[in-house]
């Protein structure tokens, strides 16, 4: 019994521009599993322009509406929905919750160690950008540029498919960063990170007293805000009455980019189960959902502090999914970026990508990137302190840095 496994997820390419492209995903259930197909969508860049989900808690039936970018590779983002669907035997029982002694061995951590023979516009980013397309994830980065201009870079990469540790893999990869780097690339070798190269890369684990009380408040901030996000208005009602067995959570707010996986990655983290789910972004940025929920016991969410608690993370989830600021180290500037982590352990998809192309339109050389995961108030966040060069011609205002990064992360460019 069963659907075939090619039908599992179903792509239908928009057949005119403009319209969007479906996916379908039919599939057993697990709690968390709209938000781990939101992530891989989000991914490979692609925004949900509406969404219809229901579930009977043993089987689910997703549908996407997204709007797709030139050159995405379909074939690969199936594999990737694919990969995080559950198998058919899940329904069993059997296979459904892992035993934590069988839990996936954690992938093997690469350095990439570069150097350059100076420092160009958006060479920081051109490099992303190629990592991101070979599917190596980056998950620290150390950039340092040397008294007579050379840069030196040390990526700390994982491969989503487990290759790197070849020699082919590893040559694709050179050959595509010299392909990109030009002349500029003076040497570039892959190696397997050694557990005290990794350590020591990590850096403090305490971030800057100022860096903490300007970005990471877990209130709703009844200050200084940018212009783009104190003009969002945000709504989050629950309601118990329209179903017996559901509570409903009505959310009204702006659009942004990965606007789902942030509302299903928050019910994630609370154990939240929705049964049934609608969403729908407007062609003027506006965004309506609607989600049909229950706890991980079944029943409904009746305690008023749980609903409150739910709400209150939800607006602020949805105001704030990225912190952004430039603040001053000593007599340099600094901009830092901040995310929260899942409770899995994974960082936001694509933030470094998004950070390193608004620098390069925004003609901002970067000096040094510091990439860690940082323990603030209970909770951990993904940290990218990116010092800032500003030699000569540098005029952009922190203002502007800060604005057109935020933009570019929030996809309201």
């Amino acid at each position: 019994m069963g659907i075939l496994h090619e039908d599992v997820v179903v792509i239908n390419q928009a057949k005119k521009a403009g319209e969007p492209t479906v996916i379908t995903v039919n599939c057993p259930d697990k709690t968390g599993l709209g938000c781990d197909l939101c992530r891989v969508i989000l991914l490979f860049g692609l925004s949900i322009c509406r969404g219809d989900v229901s579930t009977d808690g043993k089987w689910c039936y997703l549908v996407f509406w997204v709007v797709e970018k030139p050159n995405t590779r379909w074939n690969l983002l199936t594999k990737r929905l694919l990969e995080v669907c559950p198998s058919y035997l899940s329904t069993s029982g059997i296979f459904y919750y892992h035993p934590e002694n069988q839990l996936p061995k954690p992938p093997d951590v690469f350095l990439l160690e570069f150097w350059c023979s100076y420092e160009r516009e958006g060479l920081l980013h051109d490099v992303t950008e190629v990592l991101c397309e070979l599917e190596l994830t980056i998950h620290r980065v150390k950039v340092s540029t040397t008294p007579d201009g050379r840069v030196m870079d040390l990526f700390f990469v994982t491969d989503t498919r487990e290759l790197l540790h070849a020699k082919r893999r590893q040559d694709e990869t050179i050959l595509c960063l010299k392909a990109v780097l030009g002349d500029a690339l003076l040497s570039c070798k892959i190696e397997l990170a050694r557990s005290e190269v990794t350590a020591c890369s990590q850096g403090s684990p305490c971030l800057p007293s100022a860096i903490t009380e300007e970005i990471f408040s877990l209130e709703l901030p009844n200050g200084r805000l940018s212009r783009s996000v104190a003009s969002n208005p945000i709504s989050v009602t629950v309601d118990n009455n329209l179903s017996p067995s559901h509570t409903l959570v009505q959310i009204f707010c702006q659009d942004h980019k990965g606007l789902v996986y942030d509302i299903m990655r928050t019910l994630k983290d609370y154990n939240i189960q929705v049964s049934y789910g609608r969403f729908y972004a407007s062609p003027k940025g506006n965004c309506e959902v609607d989600l049909f929920i229950m706890q991980a016991d079944g029943k409904k969410i009746v305690d008023p502090n749980k609903q409150n608690a739910l709400c209150s993370r939800l607006r602020m989830e949805l105001l704030r999914p990225l912190r952004v600021a430039v603040v001053s180290r000593g007599p340099d500037t600094e901009l830092v970026v901040a995310n929260p982590v899942e409770l899995s352990g994974r960082g936001r998809p694509l933030v470094f990508y998004d950070i390193t192309h608004a620098l390069k339109v925004l003609k901002t050389h970067i000096f040094s990137v510091k990439i860690g995961k940082h323990m603030i108030r209970d909770r951990e966040w993904e940290v990218y302190r990116i010092l800032l060069d500003e030699g000569v011609g540098y005029s952009v205002p922190r203002n502007k840095i800060e604005e057109g990064v935020r933009n570019k992360l929030m996809g309201w460019e």
